[in-house]
């Protein structure tokens, strides 16, 4: 890897002027009218080579800078933003939106978050370990060979193989909160990710595609070599399916694909979600819902570890602790607004790094299918949809059936149906094999009875 000497010392991605302009920026905001304000500023870069079987096929870069600005005044609320951060123009842009705000309704839910209840730890933001400044440092001439030295394509026997598409991206983003209440916290992340595509063909001609990735936050700990032939060997291992009858199996759910189930679970526990009315998880907090195997908590907070963050989006420091605890619901996110609006408590806006723990002693996904002992391993999704407000989904599938724990055969095209409270209340497992690439944290599950159709 190239990089100079000073590559420890490299700052991160805002400057001092940067930073400054957003705290002036805040004070003529108050100096011209408005009661409170809240300031984000975020800047971010990202690189992207792109192979095509074993050539380069694109390369990109993208450099974005905005501050948006939250403006309270005379009992009303509106968030603005703008990329034009020049001092010439950035009093006629407040003095604008604080008229705006005026025009509004009132609204006395819309105020700052408590500065008890803030980030006071992440001043520099490099406080988690999340940010490698090699990202900076690395020449295009290394990212291209990055990128087509992961490539396999044409360079050992890879029979079917039709078409590679691989992807190497760094990115890095800073973001800068600062409000009224004396609230400055930043956040600084890079990313290192490499993925691949590939399609093969059978003898038939039908043709067949599977993905493999890996990222990581430090330059490091990303892996490429792999992943081309391990999104080669699941592609071909998807050939020559068959049908199986429709029924009630027991339902293996790959890592690579858990959080498809996981997601609606988390969404309902959303504040937004509670105050319309729009969740299945309505008024059933401190309740005892799904099945006493399912623990999820949020990992909000581990060090070098990818999408941990200190702060939500308002300045409130992430907490670490179980959202559902055995079955029972254990917090809904509700940011300052949602809060006052429903009269609870404020706790943060979303659940940063949602980790399931796993049931029982270690296991990863072969264990769990011997102990499932049959059934189908559903290892993609394809469509379908989930109702927010009952619980009830419908999705396609893809993946395999199996019978005393080993794979059989693929099976495509498969309808899962049912609702998710009853479908948590018949989790089987939960393995222990999450990857650290992920930032939904999330081991391959076992499920009892779950209604497919062909």
């Amino acid at each position: 890897m190239k990089m100079n000497k000073d590559i420890q010392t490299a700052s991160p991605l805002l400057t001092a002027q940067e930073t400054d302009f957003a705290q002036a920026s805040l004070e003529q905001a108050l100096r011209l009218g408005a009661q409170h304000a809240r300031i984000t500023l975020n800047k971010s870069r990202a690189d992207l080579y792109g192979t095509l079987n074993g050539s380069l096929d694109k390369v990109t870069r993208n450099v974005d800078r905005a501050m948006t600005v939250s403006l309270f005044a005379d009992g009303r609320f509106g968030s603005f933003s703008t990329n034009r951060l020049q001092e010439g123009q950035i009093r006629s842009f407040l003095e604008q939106s604080i008229a705006m705000v005026r025009m509004m309704a009132p609204d006395p839910c819309r105020s700052l978050p408590a500065p008890t209840r803030t980030e006071k730890q992440a001043q520099e933001g490099t406080e988690l370990g999340l940010y490698d400044p090699a990202c900076m440092q690395i020449d295009g001439d290394e990212k291209r060979e990055t990128a087509l030295g992961a490539s396999v394509f044409g360079r050992f026997a890879t029979e079917g193989l039709i078409s590679e598409e691989g992807e190497y991206s760094d990115s890095v983003t800073d973001t800068l909160i600062l409000d009224s209440n004396g609230l400055r916290c930043r956040h600084c992340e890079t990313s290192f990710e490499y993925g691949v595509e590939a399609t093969v063909q059978d003898t038939d001609g039908n043709r067949y595609s599977d993905y493999w990735w890996d990222a990581a936050p430090q330059r490091v700990d990303l892996v490429t070599d792999g992943c081309a032939e391990k999104a080669f060997r699941l592609a071909k291992a998807q050939q020559r399916p068959r049908r199986i009858a429709s029924g009630k199996y027991n339902l293996v759910l790959d890592t690579e694909c858990a959080g498809k189930l996981v997601s609606p679970v988390i969404n309902a526990l959303n504040g937004y979600a509670i105050q319309q009315k729009n969740s299945f998880l309505l008024d059933k907090l401190g309740e005892k819902v799904f099945s006493d195997k399912l623990v999820i908590i949020d990992a909000a907070r581990q060090a070098g570890m990818s999408g941990s963050r200190l702060f939500d989006s308002e300045g409130v420091a992430t907490q670490e602790g179980p959202v559902i605890d055995h079955g029972v619901i254990r917090k809904y996110f509700l940011n300052t607004y949602m809060a006052a609006k429903l009269q609870m408590t404020p706790t943060v806006e979303d659940i940063t790094r949602p980790l399931l723990l796993p049931v029982g002693p270690a296991a990863d996904r072969a264990s769990i299918l011997r102990e499932t002992g049959e059934g189908v391993l559903v290892t993609g999704f394809n469509g379908g949809n989930s109702n927010a407000a009952t619980g009830n989904f419908s999705f396609g599938v893809d993946g395999f059936y199996f019978r005393g724990g080993e794979i059989l055969h693929p099976v495509r095209e498969m309808l899962i149906t049912g609702n998710f409270i009853d479908l948590w209340n018949h989790l089987l497992l939960a393995g222990s094999d999450i990857r650290r690439a992920q930032t939904r944290l999330i081991p391959t599950l076992a499920f009892e009875g779950v209604d497919f159709s062909a």
